[in-house]
């Protein structure tokens, strides 16, 4: 099950962190991954860590909220590859800023990464996929995206820029199905990343986070990787305009 030999994978924000851990297992269970993030060094050293392993990569730079590189890059992708099966829309950041204090350039800077971005790379990679009729497109969005009951305090712009997600995901799901392709969310809780490192939380917040959580601890990249696998998959060929969340819980509270 779960086999994805052949498959062309182009995973967004895959230097670190859950970017990584998905690119990572794509290739573990078959496909060519094209590695893409702003630091091309970062990402060529996951790549080599794919090659380690007997799989094929390649990595590029990429900055998602520059529609110009977008295209660029998917561009030589397709060159290299000859094709796009797969797209995981990882790339995403977070800073906390209290909603009184948020600037204009802080606001746009949030969506033009978070869901401007995935919005670009999810609509050329379906011109792609049409081509074979076939297709899995993965966005990351977060257990905080809207009508679920958790808000962030100090990241009115990140969850605006996570429900955003959601919505686009199900109409795109409805646009690109006669294209036969998929178009799925993952929700992911709290989960041990660099973001979750840098985003500055105290002690206190983070047990206070945990609390909210039946497992009582934070998730790892690779337990989201397992559902990215799953969407990528031929398995998952019925899901599609869902939302998945891999959150220990936290919802079921």
């Amino acid at each position: 099950m779960f086999e994805l030999t052949s498959k062309i994978a182009l995973v967004t924000g895959a230097r670190r962190g859950m970017g990584k851990a998905h690119a990572l297992a794509l290739a573990k269970q078959g496909a060519k991954v094209a590695v893409t993030d702003i630091d091309l060094e970062e990402c060529q050293q996951v790549v080599e860590e794919i090659k380690s392993g007997g799989r094929e990569a390649a990595a590029f730079k990429l900055d998602v909220s520059n529609k110009t590189e977008v295209e660029q890059v998917f561009d030589a992708v397709i060159q290299q590859f000859g094709r796009l099966d797969i797209l995981v829309n990882n790339a995403g950041i977070y800073f906390a800023k209290p909603a009184l204090e948020l600037t204009e350039e802080e606001w746009d800077k949030m969506i033009d990464i978070n869901l401007k971005g995935q919005f670009f790379c999810a609509q050329r990679a379906a011109k792609e996929m049409g081509k074979n009729n076939w297709g899995r497109i993965i966005n990351i969005a977060s257990v905080a995206s809207g009508q679920v009951g958790v808000g962030i305090a100090g990241g009115a712009h990140y969850t605006a820029s996570k429900g955003g997600i959601t919505g686009m995901s199900e109409t795109l799901a409805v646009e690109f199905a006669p294209l036969g392709i998929t178009v799925n969310v993952i929700g992911p809780g709290a989960i041990d990343t660099p973001l979750i490192a840098t985003a500055g939380m105290s002690k206190e917040a983070m047990a206070g986070l945990l609390a909210a959580v039946p497992l009582k601890r934070m998730g790892r990249p690779e337990e989201i990787s397992a559902a990215v696998v799953f969407l990528a998959s031929e398995e998952a060929s019925y899901v599609t305009g869902a939302t998945l969340f891999v959150d220990g819980g936290w919802l079921a509270q």
